[in-house]
């Protein structure tokens, strides 16, 4: 399979053509939204070709723009988020920015949005308007808890998600608080989630001519990555509880010091890997015990298979604990941090993370596009663009003449 090409320029005007068409050139997104699931879906769809018009308020700027460290004023966050967009200004709150929106929704394939359930209807932007103007439209509705029920009309962050989603519960050692990730993992899968479902309901359209509504709860994707939680208590009245690193289905699972203070975790998933550690570590007398035969006995020995490995790791250095695994066959990796991942030869040679030209920066390197397709892959073509750079070009293909668009922004429309 062909490695995932690197970003070749780094603003909309200096685009070349890619030999092979991405699968979602000719698409056309207007991303909407703000902090995190909805941007971080349409930054997806663009990476893989599709044109996505960024649309922010002219005075109010995505809050991604300043969330995190900046260098020289400009936010990093928003130079990976706002990649492969062209940026516009819009108050959709005003006769002026509506009706303009709606010239774009005109010749538009998707919408995502993530304004609280009613907003868009309040400035006579819902579905009804939306689809009269473009019934081919996907609209993808992306809040903390969908667009109906109890609790639809409340604020909703990833936060929540994960808290309600009972990944906090499981999350963290036994005698400890419920733990929450130090980064947005539920807004993460919500976006995931939200361009595999924008996907196909584009997939339908082709069969049904038409579009519809994808209802995206931040809560819902979570609660479906966690594992069969609620089949386990519904059968069997099961609750997990935190186990810290340890898994309640096999054991040694684990991570482990080693004797230069570096970290490596260990899995043992499979009954023949789990047989290949012991004998590594000198212990093959435990795999003779019954318990060993199968995942759930191991789990509940694990303290006595977390000495074996443990005690055995702890007398080697990173490099020899490695090293030796990797000649047993057996599974085993670096604990990392962003400096590792930066230098490791595996995510080098995927081009994980690649260069950016970025004209306000200059080169700058962040993740790559998410997989790689051997025919039609995707690419970063450039980096997030200044607040409102696009607009005046947007709005001129929408055939708008300089003085209609001196106009609006006048007003405060744009």
């Amino acid at each position: 399979m062909s490695p995932r090409p690197t970003a070749t320029h780094s603003s909309p005007s200096a685009a070349a053509p890619h030999p092979a068409q991405p699968p979602l050139h000719g698409l056309r997104v207007l991303d909407l939204a703000t902090l995190f699931a909805g941007p971080l879906a349409a930054m997806m769809l663009g990476d893989f070709g599709a044109e996505v018009i960024k649309v922010e308020h002219p005075r109010r700027p995505d809050p991604s723009r300043g969330h995190g460290p900046a260098k020289d004023g400009v936010g990093l966050w928003w130079k990976m988020l706002g990649r492969n967009k062209r940026a516009i200004t819009l108050d959709l709150s005003s006769p002026g920015g509506r009706d303009t929106l709606l010239r774009l929704v005109a010749d538009a394939d998707v919408v995502v949005e993530n304004f609280r359930p009613g907003t868009l209807e309040r400035w006579g932007l819902g579905w009804e308007e939306l689809s009269t103007v473009n019934p081919r439209l996907v609209l993808a509705r992306v809040t903390g808890f969908g667009q109906f029920g109890p609790y639809s009309h409340r604020p909703g962050f990833g936060t929540l998600a994960e808290a309600m989603s009972g990944f906090a519960a499981i999350t963290g050692e036994p005698d400890g608080p419920p733990t929450l990730p130090p980064f947005g993992l539920a807004d993460s899968v919500a976006a995931l989630a939200t361009a595999y479902a924008v996907t196909t309901a584009l997939t339908a359209r082709t069969a049904t001519g038409r579009g519809q509504v994808v209802d995206m709860a931040i809560i819902e994707p979570m609660l479906a990555v966690i594992g069969p939680h609620a089949l386990w208590y519904d059968q069997l009245g099961y609750v997990q509880p935190r186990t810290g690193n340890r898994s309640r289905n096999n054991a040694p699972r684990n991570t482990y010091r080693t004797s230069d203070g570096s970290w490596v975790a260990v899995s043992t998933s499979a009954q023949s890997i789990a047989e290949r550690v012991l004998r590594l570590v000198g212990r093959p007398e435990l795999i003779d015990e019954p318990w060993f035969a199968d995942g759930t006995g191991r789990a509940a020995h694990a303290d006595v298979l977390d000495e074996a490995v443990g005690s055995w790791i702890a007398r080697h250095t990173r490099d020899e604990a490695l090293a030796a695994f990797d000649k047993a066959e057996a599974a085993i990796a670096p604990v990392y941090d962003v400096r590792d991942v930066l230098a490791d030869p595996q995510y080098r040679a995927l081009d994980t993370v690649t260069e950016v030209p970025d004209p306000e920066l200059g080169p700058i390197r962040m993740q790559n596009v998410l997989f790689r397709l051997s025919e039609t892959p995707g690419a970063i073509r450039w980096a997030g663009r200044p607040h409102g750079a696009d607009t005046d070009e947007v709005l001129a293909e929408l055939g708008l003449t300089p003085d209609e668009i001196t106009g609006l922004r006048s007003r405060g429309a744009v």
